[in-house]
């Protein structure tokens, strides 16, 4: 009776592990989805330009872009030279939603958070912001004009529900040497 006994636990316990083997094998990986790597354009260390805010008057900026967590999360480290402005975004894709979001924070108690997608071979995130006097205004980035060394990113703004876009912050990316 014991024999039968130990053969039973033994068969028991082996089902369990093989149970927990197989379950664990056939989970997909949510970060392997092709829309995952959308993003991959701005992996990398770059060089940043833009106008400044006198006539002539240049602005440089560094970030660096790399993938974490596995591959699941776009981490951005942003630092503008003649600014005192630094930041750092992790973007995901979220395969339910089939959208990109994105949260930013920064040294000036900055905190926002964006959601878009890829089309038309740019890459849109947008979100809504709230004045203090209660006025909406809707904002987004814009990555376009992309190629494997170079891309303009922009910071827009809409007062009219998105109708119009005014571009608040041109920024030109080189990927550095």
């Amino acid at each position: 009776m014991h024999r039968f006994l130990s053969l039973l636990l033994l068969s028991l316990f082996s089902s369990i592990l093989l149970s927990q083997e197989s379950t664990t094998q056939a989970k997909p990986n949510p970060c392997s989805i092709a829309e995952q790597r959308q993003f991959d354009f701005w992996i990398g260390e770059w060089d940043l330009t833009w106008q400044g805010q006198k006539s002539g008057e240049i602005g440089h900026g560094s970030n660096s872009i790399k993938r974490i967590l596995d591959g699941c999360v776009v981490q951005e480290n942003f630092s503008a030279q003649d600014q005192h402005l630094r930041g750092t975004s992790v973007s995901t894709f979220d395969a339910r939603a089939g959208k990109w979001k994105q949260t930013w924070v920064d040294n000036e108690g900055g905190y926002l958070d964006f959601v878009g997608e890829f089309k038309d071979r740019q890459l849109i995130l947008q979100r809504e912001a709230i004045g203090k006097d209660g006025t909406k205004t809707l904002q987004r980035m814009v990555w376009k004009n992309i190629s494997a060394n170079e891309l303009d990113w922009s910071w827009e703004a809409s007062r009219d529900g998105g109708k119009t876009w005014q571009v608040q912050w041109p920024i030109h990316y080189r990927r550095k040497s």
